[in-house]
């Protein structure tokens, strides 16, 4: 069973008024004119990361901006994080100190306060973030409004974070390690985007997902903005790149760079099957990863 069916499974247990589905959870506060939103995001040492390449710094700030993207995705602002960590007997006090400078200097830069967690010793290290934050009610980024004749558009380059797991140099290496949340982005997109969310498994899989949560299919017709020396591959299925993928009305004006980043549209939003892809013709593969399609 692939993660999304499992998704479902799981949505269709919690029941309709669940809310499951979206990057993050809405949580709605009666009478007030903001809803509260929550995600949480796990790290596991041999699956996310490896000790051997991955310092405690750029882990404790790659943790917090993983939960922070998702705040993103939805057009939230962050505002607390809790942490847990299961840390092995080799975590001296003086990682664990790296550790939590890291991610407090990226709490800083986003105007998040680290509000409590838990700790335990494990055998490999594990990592678990929730990150709360605001979006004005009603205002939530949601991944399922897309509408047939929509277009499809994606912020940054993509495949540079494939491309640094795999080449450990140089400016790619730096963006699979640090990547940097689109929060200004996300807010900005409020009213204008349809539907949205982050690219975390790989564009042609998160791209499914919001279309099959949508209920239409999508035709990728129009170049990807490729990282400088990544593959076309990597640009597709590679993952961890925290750019935001994003659907509006055609008629929609987006300009193709804001603040410095590129806005890029790439497709449009058609009836079809949820979830069918096209891709200059053919028919693309959700290939992205995904924890659970081997198993």
């Amino acid at each position: 069973m692939g993660e999304v069916a499992l998704v479902e499974m799981i949505r269709r247990l919690a029941g309709e008024r669940s809310g499951i589905g979206d990057d993050c959870a809405v949580l709605r506060m009666p009478g007030s004119r903001q809803e509260l939103i929550a995600t949480t995001d796990m790290l596991l040492e041999g699956v996310h990361f490896r000790r051997a390449t991955h310092g405690p710094a750029d882990l404790g700030r790659k943790a917090l901006a993983r939960g922070l993207s998702d705040i993103a995705a939805m057009g939230g602002t962050p505002m607390w994080c809790l942490v847990s960590l299961a840390a092995p007997p080799w975590a001296t006090r003086e990682w664990m100190g790296r550790f939590f400078r890291g991610l407090l200097a990226r709490a800083r830069s986003a105007g998040t306060h680290l509000a409590g967690g838990d700790l335990a010793l494990h055998k490999l290290l594990a990592i678990d973030i929730v990150v709360l934050g605001s979006v004005p009610a009603g205002k939530a980024l949601r991944r399922g409004g897309a509408k047939a004749g929509d277009a499809i558009y994606v912020s940054g380059v993509l495949g540079g974070s494939a491309l640094g797991l795999e080449t450990r140099s140089g400016a790619a290496w730096k963006r699979h390690l640090r990547p940097e949340p689109r929060l200004e982005l996300g807010r900005w997109l409020r009213g204008r985007a349809t539907a949205c969310m982050d690219v975390s498994d790989g564009l042609s899989l998160d791209l499914h997902r919001l279309l099959r949560e949508s209920g239409v299919a999508g035709v990728v017709d129009r170049p990807l903005p490729v990282f400088h020396g990544a593959s076309l591959d990597q640009a597709l299925h590679g993952g961890e790149e925290y750019e935001l993928l994003f659907t509006t009305p055609a008629n929609k004006r987006i300009p193709a760079i804001r603040q410095k980043l590129p806005l890029t549209r790439i497709g449009t939003v058609v009836n079809g099957k949820p979830g069918e892809m096209e891709f200059f013709g053919r028919r693309l593969e959700p290939k992205g990863y995904d924890h659970f399609k081997k198993r």
